[in-house]
């Protein structure tokens, strides 16, 4: 397990990842968790442009939920030939064979010297990183984190914290409380130690706009990350809630105050997409009753203009 200490930030380590040798066969893997609209994406896209600058050459598996390929539009020109888009279930269980599969000819193709995967905000980050057990990419993956991001302002309004957002913090190595300038001040101390509660003893890291420093996410000292064994752990077959994906189209043109009230009366736990509001293009980013207008950081392809994903529950399932 990760040490014990309750906090981390990018001054605790005191060399740059970079600096750190990784062999063919001793390659970093990172798994990027987090329950729906907690940030992944966005620290995906912070993480490449500070590891680009630093020379590192990091493959991305991404499993967006939906089919529209949204999350891959936002990385923009970040999401080279060692990005990789699986739709159509979760890499934690559906599609773990061609998770694996997708593992393998990223390693062979393209030589990277990390590995990050972006699962989606309903996948369990333990069962995706079982997969890592599994030959042949037992043979060149090394040390497996799993970072699990947070929404705090879900966590100070106690929305969805059962269930599969309590698995995934339960689970993680390291905790990314995100979104935490959404928080008062005088109660974000109160929503770390929630957090906390959830799983004593797993790092937590402070973030607004999910911004962490690659030295935290792929830390230089090998010996502080989640060895993995030469047997993987026993692990019962997992179950988990059931959601579904519905896509919306919206006129061009909408009124932005029209589009979030709209998208408000679905009622959807995730609502994402770009459209062409009267006052511009924006990316829509609605997290519960939050809906958010924001100013693209790309410009999207044209087929992805006025279609919104909206996720919600569906019941439970295997």
């Amino acid at each position: 397990m990760m040490p014990q200490d309750k906090s981390l930030s990018s001054s605790d380590v005191k060399k740059t990842v970079s600096d750190v040798p990784v062999t063919g066969n001793n390659v970093p893997a990172l798994v990027v968790s987090g329950f729906l609209g907690a940030g992944k994406t966005t620290l995906v896209r912070h993480l490449l442009e500070e590891a680009q600058a630093q020379g590192m050459r990091i493959a991305v598996v991404s499993n967006e939920f939906g089919e529209l390929g949204i999350d891959q539009a936002l990385l923009g020109n970040q999401a080279g030939p060692g990005y990789v888009e699986l739709e159509g279930g979760c890499v934690c269980c559906k599609l773990s064979d061609e998770f694996v599969t997708t593992l393998q000819r990223i390693h062979e193709e393209v030589h990277p010297d990390r590995v990050v995967v972006e699962t989606s905000g309903v996948a369990l980050p333990f069962d995706t990183l079982l997969n890592f057990w599994r030959e042949p990419v037992s043979e060149w993956v090394g040390e497996c984190l799993s970072a699990v991001v947070v929404n705090a302002e879900q966590v100070a309004e106690g929305r969805d914290l059962q269930g599969t957002f309590e698995q995934q913090v339960s689970s993680a190595d390291l905790l990314i409380l995100n979104k935490l300038d959404l928080v008062p001040s005088d109660r974000r101390d109160q929503v770390q130690e929630r957090v906390q509660g959830l799983a004593p003893g797993t790092p937590v890291v402070p973030a607004v706009q999910a911004r962490v420093s690659t030295s935290v996410l792929f830390p230089p000292d090998p010996g502080s990350l989640l060895k993995r064994a030469a047997r993987p752990p026993a692990h019962e077959p997992h179950t988990h809630e059931a959601f579904e994906a519905e896509e919306c189209v919206i006129e061009s043109g909408i009124a932005p105050e029209t589009l979030v009230r709209t998208i408000q009366a679905r009622q959807a736990l995730r609502a994402k997409g770009f459209v062409q509001t009267s006052e511009g293009l924006r990316l829509v980013q609605g997290v519960g009753p939050r809906v958010d207008l924001v100013a693209p950081p790309v410009n999207p392809p044209e087929h992805l203009l006025g279609r919104l994903v909206l996720i919600r529950r569906s019941g439970s399932s295997e």
